[in-house]
């Protein structure tokens, strides 16, 4: 299970990339295509056009890690995404989940609790 803070944005492609891009080839889709900040430290996260393939690029500390993933078996279990919108956002668990090959949508999971709203005084 990945910890991250909750201020971390998880980024997911809702269309596939040329797994040959590297980092700047990446940055270069974060900026360009989806109009966000590379440098931001939120992860955006790059499935490969047979989802057998994941690439995951993040600013640490004056410099960019680029995380690869290749399944020998199965694929990615990825969610339904519309390719209207460039990226969707997922949390720690959504990410967690489809990292380990588990079909997310599927999980039933509870509301998340927020405390009432104070009536203005």
């Amino acid at each position: 299970m990945l910890t991250l803070p909750s201020s971390v944005k998880i980024h997911l492609a809702t269309t596939s990339v040329d797994m040959r891009l590297g980092i700047d080839g990446l940055m270069a889709v974060v900026r360009n295509i989806w109009q966000a900040d590379p440098f931001s430290g939120h992860l955006f996260v790059f499935p490969s056009g047979r989802r057998d393939r994941v690439k995951i690029l993040v600013w640490d500390r004056g410099g960019f890690v680029l995380y690869y993933k290749r399944l020998e078996r199965g694929r990615f279990q990825l969610p339904v995404l519309s390719p209207q919108q460039p990226s969707v956002e997922l949390d720690s668990v959504e990410l967690s989940m489809l990292l380990d090959g588990i079909p997310y949508a599927a999980v039933p999971r509870g509301r998340r609790w927020q405390p009432a709203e104070r009536p203005a005084a």
